[in-house]
């Protein structure tokens, strides 16, 4: 493929549709790490409920009962990590960590022992959730510029991207604007002062886990029965770490988050446009050197701002009421 053939339009639909998967994670962690406990269970989070998706997908031909199987999985695994990080004080980045490790082996095991194709569910045909087609998407179809922004920037999505996109206000609503996402901040911030406010920190933060797990499930929803239609043995493939990457970016706000989302979006589908163009007087770019670029950004990105960010000053912290 030559330089000419590069299309600045077929990134922006790849980075509409690839920003979901760090979207949802990213919203995931928000609620999780404002309360004051360290998400990096969201990979292993992500990987469960792809495979349970997959699989209630495929054994039941309804995507919609796979989705809710996932929701179901990730927010038991989100209350475990909360019992262990919460409840037990236990180490927030150790059980993170212990939690993608395990679940990354378990899941290509579960997948090994019901469906023998080498630790992967079989393709999910008509039990994958397909794209919406806009209402009169084809009286506009041919329309220079409408046609494409209509039909597919802005349409021809699955549920779920929409889905995403109208998380953000929502996140942000919840977060500033409840009674639910004052005590939420509160607990990030000063656990110690929120408790003598009289509110109940650990249920405070173990409700922000198990939104944190419902929202974390549609990531791995999206990722085999949208994008991939199968499970694949650990298909999420580091965006739950990008995610957190985003969270950092977006100084944990989830407009910012959002758009930190959408970066690591064109960039990936950036990384897939340029694979084999002929650039001129470059020639052809190596194939790794391709796949470093989403890497490479979340380097640069955290280099240039971990200093600027400011996080809950209470997360990683386990909180031990006074007597």
């Amino acid at each position: 493929m030559m330089f000419d053939d590069f299309q600045f339009s077929s990134i922006l639909v790849s980075t509409i549709r690839n920003a979901p998967v760090l979207m949802f994670a990213a919203m995931a962690g928000l609620f999780a790490e404002r309360s004051g406990v360290v998400d990096l269970a969201l990979e292993g989070k992500m990987l469960a409920a792809a495979f349970v998706s997959a699989a209630v997908a495929f054994v039941t031909k309804n995507p919609w009962l796979g989705i809710m199987a996932g929701v179901g999985i990730s927010a038991a695994i989100a209350l475990l990590q909360g019992f262990v990080s919460i409840t037990q004080k236990g180490n927030q980045l150790v059980a993170g960590i212990a939690l993608n490790i395990a679940l990354s082996g378990l899941t290509f095991v579960v997948a090994q022992y019901f469906f023998q194709q080498g630790g992967r569910t079989p393709d999910l045909g008509d039990a994958r959730l397909f794209d919406i087609v806009l209402p009169g998407s084809a009286a506009v179809a041919n329309v220079p510029f409408l046609g494409w922004f209509y039909t597919r920037l802005i349409g021809g999505h699955s549920v779920l991207v929409y889905l995403a996109f109208a998380l953000i206000p929502v996140v942000h609503w919840v977060l500033y604007h409840t009674r639910f996402g004052l005590r939420l901040r509160a607990v990030g911030e000063n656990p110690h002062a929120a408790d003598a406010a009289g509110i109940n920190v650990e249920r405070t933060r173990f409700m922000a886990m198990l939104c944190a797990g419902v929202l974390c499930s549609f990531s791995g929803a999206y990722l085999s029965i949208v994008q991939s239609g199968f499970f694949l043995r650990d298909m999420s493939a580091g965006n739950g770490y990008l995610a957190l990457t985003a969270l950092v970016f977006g100084n944990w706000r989830p407009l910012y988050t959002a758009l930190g989302c959408l970066m690591f979006g064109f960039f990936a589908a950036l990384q897939v446009q340029i694979e084999g163009v002929v650039f001129p007087g470059i020639g052809k770019v190596p194939g790794s050197l391709i796949q470093m670029i989403p890497y490479v950004v979340t380097v640069i990105v955290l280099a240039g701002l971990m200093a600027k960010s400011v996080a809950p000053k209470a997360i990683g912290q386990p909180f031990v009421k006074s007597r």
